[in-house]
């Protein structure tokens, strides 16, 4: 069951900075599950779509606080073998990307850059139209998760929250794949012009002082329900903010 709860987003852009648990940040994924509790925030779109450094600064610290060791992977070091394999060693996963589409499949950029050894490794997810390489950036189509999610591949992620366009078309592969819930955005959006990184931030921020993320997403979203656009035209700029899965779970 999906539950939308609003529509929001807002001009931001400027340039990602990282942060740490220790506080510096980890130089890449664990081999595994840790005792204390992890997060991975993925932007593979910081190249040309960067975070506010204000932004994710605070989504780092306020995991931090809540206990959580993070990482933060950007561009190039988002790869597949990363997304289908060492998801399940983190217990909240961010995910920060947008879509484009080809030859009327939409794709997720993923941040690797296509070349001959990724092409030879999933020759059959190119062959089905599944993995598009013609941005020279990998993308994913919905199709692609589907077939390389299995059911309980992701059953260690609490909460997975997707920064994107259409985000929601992932959410059913994400909850038979394990995880407990998911926060996402519907329709189509400009990072560059939306509320979707202050959204976020709100959220987790909510999320590490012990909110529900049913009750995460409401608080962040009120203040926006009764915002004033001194143009009309900015409100074909908010997409829909939703939560799927199980909306009690609380990450700390």
């Amino acid at each position: 069951m999906i539950i939308v709860i609003a529509s929001l987003i807002l001009p931001t852009v400027l340039h990602a900075s990282s942060v740490s648990a220790q506080p510096s940040l980890a130089p890449g994924p664990p081999s595994h599950a840790s005792a204390q509790p992890s997060a991975l925030i993925l932007s593979p779109i910081s190249t040309f779509d960067p975070w506010r450094p204000e932004d994710l600064a605070m989504i780092q610290n306020s995991l931090i606080q809540a206990g959580y060791s993070v990482t933060d992977l950007e561009n190039t070091s988002v790869t597949l073998n990363l997304i289908t394999t060492q998801l399940n060693n983190y217990n909240i996963v961010i995910w920060r990307t947008q879509v484009y589409e080809q030859n009327h499949i939409t794709y997720f950029y993923v941040g690797q850059l296509n070349d001959p050894t990724t092409q030879q490794s999933y020759a059959s997810d190119f062959a089905s139209g599944s993995l598009d390489a013609s941005n020279g950036i990998l993308g994913a189509s919905v199709d692609f998760f589907a077939n390389h999610f299995a059911q309980g591949s992701l059953s260690n992620v609490k909460l997975f929250v997707l920064i994107s366009s259409m985000s929601d078309s992932l959410g059913s592969i994400l909850l038979n794949a394990g995880a407990a819930s998911i926060i996402e955005f519907t329709g189509v959006f400009s990072m560059q012009y939306a509320f979707a990184d202050d959204i976020a931030t709100g959220i987790i921020e909510y999320l590490a002082q012990g909110n529900s993320v049913a009750n995460a997403v409401s608080n962040t979203i009120g203040p926006f329900q009764t915002m004033i656009l001194e143009d009309p035209l900015d409100s074909t700029n908010i997409p829909n903010v939703a939560y799927t899965g199980d909306s009690t779970v609380i990450i700390t």
